[in-house]
């Protein structure tokens, strides 16, 4: 299969399926895909954003040579929302490495806070900031007033996951 070619070819759930399917656990397949969510074509690093996650989702150890390009990107503002949204997706579910933390924490905080920002870049935001407070204790009241903020904030969304956090939060 050409990853490329099928990224372009259809964007829906069967085609991200097949394509999850393909890569398995390989890791130079892995390569391949991750490196067109990393690319500035904008159309295909859009498309690649939606398999990379769920293969994150399946072998997480996949994503770990690649968190240092991971995060860079996701501080590019001209990417494609899908990426941030996709990124912080996978990084809200697995063990980030401590020389991460900081850098990752201060993105989603930002993210959180920039109301043009997707709903769903938000709400993952402040589930990533809340499992890095659960390795930075430092980190929970800043955590903490985040989501408590958001709690009547007329958001689904938002408020769903603001409760969430400090339901974990609550258990540290």
């Amino acid at each position: 299969m050409n990853i490329r070619e099928a990224l372009i070819q259809e964007h829906s759930k069967v085609q991200m399926l097949k394509i999850v399917a393909y890569i398995g656990d390989d890791k130079k397949k892995f390569t391949e895909l991750i490196t067109l969510m990393l690319t500035d074509e904008y159309r295909v690093a859009q498309r690649a954003a939606y398999p990379v996650s769920y293969c994150v989702e399946k072998y997480p150890e996949l994503i770990n040579p690649w968190f240092s390009k991971m995060i860079k990107k996701m501080g590019d503002k001209t990417a494609h929302d899908a990426i941030r949204r996709n990124a912080l997706r996978i990084l809200e579910d697995i063990d980030i490495p401590e020389k991460y933390c900081g850098k990752l924490f201060e993105i989603s905080n930002n993210y959180l806070h920039d109301i043009k920002e997707p709903i769903a870049v938000r709400a993952f935001s402040i589930s990533v900031m809340g499992n890095i407070a659960k390795k930075y204790p430092d980190l929970k009241n800043e955590v903490k007033h985040n989501a408590e903020s958001l709690l009547h904030c007329g958001i689904p969304a938002l408020e769903s996951r603001s409760r969430k956090v400090l339901k974990q939060l609550k258990n540290l």
